[in-house]
């Protein structure tokens, strides 16, 4: 995006500028000085924002994006063990450019969900919140309670140059701002739970805590904390919110969602940016029926196949799979998930990546078969492919179409095609399970024109065929051999 310069005036070397300024009336100085500021407000870059040619998708810096990534797992700032410098190194060497980070509202205890060496469960006294401590002990994580009147500003000093470090990396942040208590380990460990504050509130069941009329006080406790960190975040461009993680377990009311997303609203509306904001939907697939204006992503987690993008096409918003896991440890899944999403029309893909731990930021811990999920450099470096592929095309310009291919496409194969028609095409193919080598022939109906056309190896990123037609002279492309998957481009 090209900047803009504020105004200014080209004086002789040899002039005293000083006696100038200090020569101009008072008023007309501080006219001056609000066009300078003016212009350097207009010089920065907006934050993330839907792409005004096709909604289902982001502009940012000035360029269509797609946010792909395989990311750590929401500890990075409220763990105060986990090195993030070196792990958005990481990120920025693969340039995958999302991570999620949770806003320390709601903390694990090691071993949950069979997590080894889990970021969002620090050591005891390690972990910190957007709250202060108080001076009175007995916290249960460890450490004195917290005062939920009083920030912590260590806390938001790591939040503010974690964003920024991101930003000067490529790396939008997800700011996922509260999560559900699945269970009661979670609830007692919470700076809410009145056993961990000093403010004599939160004694309530860890099912009321999202509620707006049942929360036990803590209602006021969520909107202040919405504000200081929308606030507090305002200036960033690689910053969108997330109102809560998983909202449909731990009863988490729409109604409060919906709160809480007027509370973010209604606090930019007063300052320079507006950022976009997040509503998870669903684990797998629901379809999206009144949401709330102010809602402008939709996010899914363990979307495969990925029927969430279908099924709320027609909403003009972009869709996200936020969260995988729990298909093993093996990096096919997690591959085959990520192509079939975004060939699906899908905005946003981020891998749960068990493999960037405190000590591992370079994400090269090697977790026990255990893990709900997988994660290593070989995977990330198969995100990397995909990126490289979606950009390749100018897809703010494509859109879900099976139409091109008349017939050919083998029984138990699925395939995901993006189409600007007559233009480029994109798709991937899958086998829904891993045969030997194989190969098909595919029908295609393209508008008249001479078109290059490439098979693509998802692995590696590259071309092992390519050929040459006219249409409609030649009708079908033959694929090379292939096992289980492979990507196809079609350009005019």
């Amino acid at each position: 995006m090209k900047r803009l310069k504020p105004a200014t005036r080209t004086l002789d070397a040899t002039h005293d500028d000083s006696s100038l300024l200090t020569s101009l009336p008072k008023t007309l100085l501080a006219i001056l000085f609000a066009i300078v500021a003016i212009g350097t407000a207009v010089a920065k870059d907006p934050p993330l924002s839907l792409h005004p040619d096709n909604p289902h998708y982001f502009l940012w810096r000035g360029q269509p994006t797609v946010l792909i990534t395989s990311a750590e797992h929401y500890g990075a700032v409220l763990n105060l063990d986990f090195d993030y410098a070196t792990y958005l190194q990481e990120l920025e060497a693969r340039r995958l450019n999302n991570t999620r980070v949770f806003s320390g509202a709601y903390v694990e205890p090691m071993g949950a969900f069979n997590i080894a060496k889990n970021t969002l469960a620090p050591s005891p006294e390690r972990y910190i919140a957007p709250w202060a401590r108080s001076d009175q002990p007995g916290d249960a994580k460890g450490g004195n309670k917290f005062d939920l009147t009083r920030w912590d500003e260590n806390y938001f000093q790591r939040l503010r140059d974690f964003v920024e470090q991101a930003g000067r990396r490529g790396v939008v942040v997800e700011m996922n701002l509260f999560c559900p208590f699945y269970d009661e380990v979670q609830w007692t460990l919470s700076p809410q739970n009145a056993s961990n504050n000093v403010n004599d509130i939160g004694s309530v069941e860890r099912t009321k805590v999202y509620t707006l009329d049942q929360n036990g006080g803590l209602l006021a406790v969520h909107e202040a904390m919405t504000r200081k960190i929308v606030t507090e975040l305002n200036e960033f461009d690689n910053i969108y919110f997330e109102i809560c993680n998983e909202p449909y377990f731990g009863g988490v009311t729409i109604e409060w969602q919906h709160h809480i997303a007027e509370v973010i609203a209604e606090t930019e509306r007063t300052l320079p940016n507006q950022h976009l904001i997040s509503q998870n939907i669903a684990n797998g697939s629901e379809r999206i029926s009144n949401p709330h204006p102010a809602i402008s992503i939709f996010n899914f987690h363990y979307a495969s196949p990925p029927t969430a993008v279908a099924e709320n096409y027609a909403r003009n918003k972009p869709i996200g799979d936020n969260e995988t896991g729990f298909r093993g440890t093996e990096d096919a899944h997690y591959r085959i998930e990520a192509w079939q999403f975004i060939l699906a029309g899908g905005a946003l893909y981020n891998n749960l990546d068990y493999s960037f731990v405190a000590g591992h930021e370079r994400g090269d811990f090697e977790y026990p078969a255990t893990q709900p999920g997988g994660g290593n450099p070989g995977f990330r470096q198969q995100m990397t492919v995909l990126r490289d592929f979606i950009n390749s095309f100018n897809f703010v310009r494509m859109h879900p179409n099976t139409e091109f291919m008349s017939g050919g496409v083998p029984e138990k194969m699925q395939v995901y095609p993006l189409v600007e028609a007559g233009q480029q095409y994109a798709a991937y193919f899958v086998e829904a399970d891993n045969l030997a080598q194989q190969s098909f022939s595919l029908a295609v109906d393209l508008p008249a024109g001479e078109y290059d056309v490439q098979w693509i190896d998802v692995l590696s990123g590259k071309p092992i065929k390519s050929e040459h037609l006219k249409s409609p002279d030649t009708k079908t492309i033959h694929s090379p051999e292939f096992q289980r998957e492979i990507a196809l481009s079609i350009r005019r």
